[in-house]
């Protein structure tokens, strides 16, 4: 089992790298040239900059039972079809049976924006959010060991 962070514009990398060390897990940054993230405990990868570079080097490298920490519905499915366990920033678990629903509500926000439409931001992260993600994040890792 490894963990995977899709780190551009993630807000848990540090609770992700922390708890993967404290677990012995081995955990992989990712991000683009625009971003420079690294973290003991944790190797980087930077890949160039480009619309989805991110997303295929991490779906080229996670494997079945790895995880993934992803907000993207599109690289949650393309993780979910190589059989990965997929989280997202507030320890919500992208599964089989909601991935479908995303993708076509993230398809319908697009169409809204594209049409001249605003659709609502993200609220203010929250220290409640942060400690769910970090509880989902152990749960997953305790009941792969």
């Amino acid at each position: 089992m490894k963990i995977f962070i899709d780190a551009d514009g993630c807000p848990v990398t540090d609770i992700a790298v922390k708890t993967a060390v404290k677990h012995g897990v081995e955990c992989t940054i990712i991000c683009d040239t625009a971003h420079s993230i690294y973290r003991d405990g944790a190797e980087t990868i930077t890949v160039s900059k480009g619309a989805d570079s991110v997303d295929f080097r991490l779906v080229n490298l996670i494997s079945e039972g790895d995880i993934a920490i992803t907000q993207d519905y599109g690289l949650a499915a393309m993780c979910l079809s190589k059989k990965a366990i997929v989280l997202n920033q507030d320890g919500k678990r992208y599964t089989e049976y909601n991935i479908q629903g995303l993708l076509e509500f993230r398809a319908i926000s697009a169409k809204i924006r594209r049409s001249g439409g605003r659709t609502k931001g993200m609220p203010k992260r929250t220290e409640q959010q942060n400690r769910d993600f970090e509880n989902a994040l152990i749960a997953v890792i305790i009941g792969q060991k």
